[in-house]
């Protein structure tokens, strides 16, 4: 079934949104290595990497439906962050808009009665859930060590355990 033209062009905005928090995670796991906060480096390199399989599906969902890909501009991430603190808080704040935006899109997909749509959405409105969960939990244990070294480094080391999505 043909995609109406408006949701095809919202999935290919979500697939420009999925690489755009790529290119984010990847400049936050920058800013981590350069500050020796390695594991912290490499827990955002991996979600940069899941953000980038996001794009994959959503562009795969799209092919398979017949339709074009158009990725859109990606704009260049800040640069300037600071502490940890911020960070984490500039990574929850990219989750929730990518939920805003699968939320839109899953509307969307309901007004133009898109009901392959709706399991695909479904798994994504899932993960959202979980991601947004995990950043603030990282957050609020940021903000609970309090700039305190020895707690950063912990958490440093904990966060460095997670692994890129295969």
């Amino acid at each position: 079934m043909k995609m109406a033209d408006e949701l095809v062009a919202a999935y290919n905005e979500q697939v420009t949104l999925e690489l755009a928090s790529s290119v984010a995670y990847l400049q936050m796991a920058a800013h981590f290595e350069s500050s020796n906060l390695v594991g912290m480096a490499g827990w955002m390199r991996a979600q940069a990497a899941e953000e980038a399989a996001h794009a994959d599906r959503f562009i795969a969902f799209i092919l398979d439906r017949g339709a074009d890909v158009k990725i859109g501009n990606i704009p260049a991430p800040t640069t300037d962050f600071g502490a940890p603190e911020a960070v984490f808080e500039a990574s929850l704040n990219q989750e929730r808009a990518v939920t805003k935006s699968i939320h839109d899109l899953f509307r969307l997909a309901r007004k133009n009665d898109d009901l392959a749509s709706e399991p695909f959405l479904s798994s994504f409105i899932d993960e959202q859930i979980e991601e947004e969960s995990t950043v603030e939990s990282i957050l609020e244990r940021v903000r609970l060590a309090g700039g305190e070294s020895s707690a950063l480094l912990l958490l440093d080391s904990e966060l460095g355990a997670r692994t890129a999505p295969a």
